[in-house]
């Protein structure tokens, strides 16, 4: 069985330290195997650091996956001097070794070596420090892998939501909105409801833009030009979604398990109930992709790396749900 990879994030960051908890009390399931990508230096740094009971071993494509507690299969995809990693306060030298991570993940995933992908955090300022200037993580996977279409779906135990538009300006968000790009984003996530989670007929809810959606038109009227009418020609088309419903409402009965998903309209719409539910055991995942890509739901946390008080319970949930589509998707292709 292909190993799912774990990249690094930012060396500065929680990434790796997050990681190595999380070798730290678990063993390699060959049944699931997991290889981490990233730099030995910065691992040993960190080890040293906050007395982290584990040891890493170089491991290249094709070699055995150890399987001990505490023994962290590295494939080395760069190799910092100790004196640039700082907690907190990344360079341009660890914003490059956190691109390069990525970089060769994706071609080894590519290359039929990989499974899929499960992503440490990383900063998008350091993401442009590295050279390559993409808004975020999000689109650059997008771009390495010849995506024109990337949604991204924040997933728990309890709630789903997948976003219409990610990173850029609140004012930006209605001029951004239109009927095809919201049919592609109901069909996006309708899929990977059947495909990913394994749901036979999944029911999503749609989240109007404007307060109370927009009260016929008193608060704007995208609910009547655009959303409406891309839900009608969904249903049409066999898709099971409802609304759009006031924002303030409906996220209360997706969780109560009334509906398997929740499209927004913008960022902060979906995340904030997510995160109120989610915080710590949510998972970032990218569809619309032609690889497998998980990633934790939280930040590089600069304010905290280095000290020892990271909570990997959100990478733990982004691996096994990274497992866990592997394992739908193969089944479902056969079927």
């Amino acid at each position: 069985m292909l190993p799912l990879a774990v990249t690094m994030g930012c060396p500065a960051g929680i990434g790796p330290e997050i990681i190595l908890k999380y070798f730290a009390k678990l063993h390699n399931n060959p049944e699931s195997p997991i290889i981490v990508a990233g730099d030995k230096n910065v691992f040993d740094f960190y080890i040293n650091k906050l007395q982290i009971d584990c040891s890493i071993v170089p491991w290249k494509t094709g070699n055995p996956i150890p399987a001990e507690i505490g023994i962290i299969p590295l494939f080395e995809t760069s190799t910092l001097s100790k004196n640039t990693i700082r907690p907190g306060v990344f360079s341009k030298e660890t914003a490059v070794a956190m691109a390069k991570a990525i970089t060769s993940t994706i071609k080894e995933i590519q290359n039929s070596h990989f499974a899929g992908l499960c992503t440490c955090p990383i900063s998008k300022e350091a993401l442009q420090k590295s050279g390559y200037h993409y808004p975020g993580h999000t689109e650059m996977l997008a771009s390495l892998t010849n995506s024109s279409e990337q949604v991204m779906m924040l997933a728990g135990s309890s709630l789903r939501v997948t976003l219409a538009t990610i990173h850029c300006a609140i004012a930006e968000v209605p001029v951004l909105l239109s009927i095809e790009s919201l049919l592609e984003l109901y069909q996006t996530t309708h899929t990977s409801l059947l495909r990913d989670f394994n749901i036979p007929s999944p029911k999503m809810a749609v989240a109007a833009l404007n307060p109370h959606a927009s009260e016929g038109g008193m608060f704007g009227t995208e609910e009547q030009d655009i959303i409406s009418p891309s839900i009608k020609i969904a249903q049409k088309q066999g898709i099971n979604l409802q609304g759009p419903f006031p924002p303030d409402t409906i996220f209360v009965k997706a969780a109560r398990g009334e509906y398997d998903a929740v499209i927004c309209m913008y960022h902060d719409q979906g995340l904030i109930p997510f995160k109120l539910l989610h915080f710590k055991d949510g998972v970032n995942i990218t569809l619309g992709l032609p690889i497998v890509r998980t990633s934790v739901d939280h930040g590089t946390a600069y304010d905290i790396a280095g000290k020892g008080i990271s909570d990997p319970t959100s990478l733990s949930a982004a691996i096994e749900m990274a497992h866990t589509i592997i394992k739908n998707r193969a089944q479902f292709k056969d079927t």
